[in-house]
């Protein structure tokens, strides 16, 4: 381990609070989307692969962060983009997931009648 809360071999930070409740980039560009992950190293909240930006991946993909999880309620899964499994990790710092009264796909407010249209 090459810090204290890091586990060099999976990319996983317990201690590391998710960077808001929404999509960081959807947010910046009034986006919108279907589901949120969370970066398990960085605590980074992008959209998943479904919604039409993908924003996790990217961010995966840009940052070299193997590790994504759910930051949806009820929902306790980790991603390792590295060998494409999914598996149980550790409780993770909370918020653990986006508010529940917070609407999906979302926000509500810039989310087209046509949504489903706009999925990958």
């Amino acid at each position: 381990m090459g810090d204290d809360h890091v586990d060099d071999q999976n990319g996983i930070d317990v201690s590391v609070q998710p960077s808001g409740t929404g999509c960081v980039e959807c947010e910046a560009t009034s986006g919108w989307w279907l589901h949120l992950r969370r970066c398990a190293q960085c605590g980074h909240i992008g959209c998943c692969d479904t919604s039409p930006s993908q924003h996790a991946t990217a961010h995966a993909q840009s940052s070299g962060h193997p590790i994504i999880g759910s930051f949806e309620p009820g929902e306790d899964w980790f991603w390792n983009y590295a060998d494409s499994s999914f598996f149980d990790g550790p409780e993770m710092l909370p918020p653990t997931s986006h508010p529940i009264t917070q609407t999906v796909p979302g926000p509500a407010e810039r989310v087209p009648i046509d949504w489903r249209n706009h999925l990958n």
